[in-house]
């Protein structure tokens, strides 16, 4: 990364954009403070979203919906649609105009997100009867994000070279996950575990991405991105803990 005249300035946002990397002690340190509290909000307005699906929508409706998108094709045109949010939510956060366009991305992200981990929280609350297994996905995410956060704030590693590895590594995944709907085969516990580690790789990548790359008025942009890939990786050790569960 080039240290020759990083900054740029933008009216809207009433200053200079300036990268972290390159920002005063204070600015940086506010920027990160704003990151990961957006983070902390996005994954309290997950939970809210899901907590009122689950308390107000009655069982046979709740069940009827996730038949609907895990049924056929249900779950391809699902998967198409959160692909489709994805992309417009993270092209409205990274907007450089519009804070409220930011804010509806990242609104609209989580949103998506709460659509595609319903299914898999059904199961394992109202299907199987475990509640526990969610709240030991969630732990066992929190403690995996708090350590792959401490290592790159600690070591101060630039991994911004991992990008195309990663969205390499995440196309073939999307790949195979359409090839078994497509051909009705089971993925298993072992790319649930390749997926674990994919998440792993892209929290590492994202946080390296806060402390080097992203400029210090960018923290709802940072925000999602670190909230995608947790969710990923809930997501994944949700289902790794649901096989267990379901073998008892």
């Amino acid at each position: 990364m080039s240290q020759a005249n990083p900054y740029a300035t933008d009216a809207n946002f009433g200053g200079a954009f300036t990268p972290a990397a390159f920002a005063e002690e204070s600015a940086r340190a506010a920027f990160i403070r704003r990151t990961y509290s957006h983070l902390l909000g996005a994954i309290c307005a997950l939970m809210a979203i899901e907590f009122a699906l689950f308390t107000l929508v009655p069982a046979e409706t709740m069940d009827g919906m996730v038949q609907t998108m895990l049924g056929g094709f249900g779950w391809l045109i699902v998967l198409g649609a959160f692909m489709g949010a994805s992309w417009l939510a993270r092209s409205w956060a990274n907007s450089s105009h519009s804070v409220g366009l930011q804010y509806a991305g990242l609104g609209l992200y989580v949103i998506a997100q709460a659509v595609i981990l319903l299914p898999a929280l059904y199961i394992a609350i109202s299907v199987m009867k475990q509640p526990n297994i969610p709240i030991l996905a969630a732990i066992i995410t929190s403690v995996c994000f708090a350590g792959l956060t401490a290592i790159v704030f600690l070591t101060r590693v630039d991994l911004s070279s991992w990008g195309t590895y990663l969205m390499v590594a995440g196309l073939a995944a999307m790949g195979v996950v359409v090839a078994g709907l497509f051909f009705d085969f089971s993925l298993g516990l072992f790319f649930s575990g390749a997926m674990v580690m994919l998440a792993c790789g892209y929290i590492l990548y994202d946080t390296s991405n806060v402390l080097h790359h992203y400029n210090t008025s960018q923290h709802v942009a940072a925000s999602l991105a670190l909230f995608a890939s947790v969710a990923l990786l809930f997501y994944y050790v949700l289902r790794i803990l649901m096989s267990f569960g379901s073998q008892d």
